[in-house]
């Protein structure tokens, strides 16, 4: 653990949000929080008319200026570390990521500064990175009621997913709220008559089949964390649409993009795209083997 939490900041309200997000799960973490903008146009502070750098750097300093503030506001106490980096945002942050237990964004944003938060740039910072992502819309106010406070994790069966387990449970149990474990598959082709439907007992065995799956894939998990409610939740249809029609009253929505040692896939599945394009609440993207 290297007991760091880095937010790329742009200066849109959107990464504004995601500071105040990455302050309190550096608190939750016990961890320090780094507030991070890269401007590759940053002026060197030792060369030129010190008025000439004070005018280049104005909105760098500003932003985060306005996050620090921000933090400061909601997490008195949380110790913070501020990074002017003169360098490619996306370049930075991947350096920043490799010294960091999270990395924090906004999800959207707006003018050329801030296109690494979304979008093409977005998705390949994602790929480049071995440690889990969060992207975070503009701050929206926590639903009231334990109910409604929960952690959702998609889980997938076919392969094992210990990192993103690890990364669900733990986030649950440093909030002290339920974990919502969703699984979403499509019948499988046994299922279906000649007509095109659904042979109901068939469709029965089926998702049984997937629940006995996805409670033995918990049951370890469970076991490690005792205190944790856990609801357990399997859809027979997309992952992606069974991850999204869960995430209404959502805290938090973790998915997993699988990678394998240091070698990382270029591209990201269409679940992760489909709950960072779509999904109304912060989702965190873990990579796990």
């Amino acid at each position: 653990m290297k007991d760091l939490v880095t937010v790329g900041l742009d200066g849109t309200l959107q990464s504004l949000s995601a500071a105040v997000w990455a302050a309190r799960e550096a608190e939750l973490r016990q961890a320090r929080l780094r507030l991070l903008h890269a401007w590759i146009l940053l002026a060197l502070e030792p060369t030129g008319a010190p008025a000439e750098e004070a005018e280049q750097n104005y909105w760098p300093y500003r932003i985060v200026d306005e996050a620090r503030a921000a933090v400061r506001s909601s997490h008195p106490g949380l110790p913070v570390d501020v990074s002017l980096v003169r360098n490619d945002p996306l370049d930075a942050l991947v350096e920043s990521a490799e010294q960091s237990d999270l990395l924090v964004l906004g999800s959207r944003g707006l003018g050329a500064a801030a296109r690494f938060t979304l979008g093409e740039v977005g998705l390949e910072l994602v790929t480049r990175i071995a440690v889990p992502t969060v992207l975070v819309r503009a701050r929206q106010d926590v639903p009231a009621g334990g109910a409604s406070r929960r952690v959702t994790v998609g889980v997938g069966l076919h392969a094992a997913c210990e990192g993103l387990l690890a990364f669900a449970f733990e986030t649950a149990a440093r909030r002290a709220i339920p974990l919502h474990a969703v699984h979403g598959r499509h019948f499988p082709s046994y299922a279906y008559n000649r007509g095109g439907g659904v042979e109901r007992s068939a469709a029965e065995q089926a998702a049984q089949d997937a629940r006995y799956e996805l409670a033995a894939a918990l049951r370890p998990w469970r076991e490690k964390f005792p205190d944790i409610r856990v609801d357990e939740e399997v859809m027979m249809e997309s992952p992606a649409s069974a991850l999204l029609h869960s995430s209404a009253n959502t805290e938090l929505l973790v998915v997993g993009r699988r990678h394998k040692g240091r070698v990382l896939p270029s591209r990201i599945g269409h679940v992760v795209q489909a709950a960072v394009h779509h999904a109304p609440c912060p989702v965190a993207i873990v990579p796990h083997d």
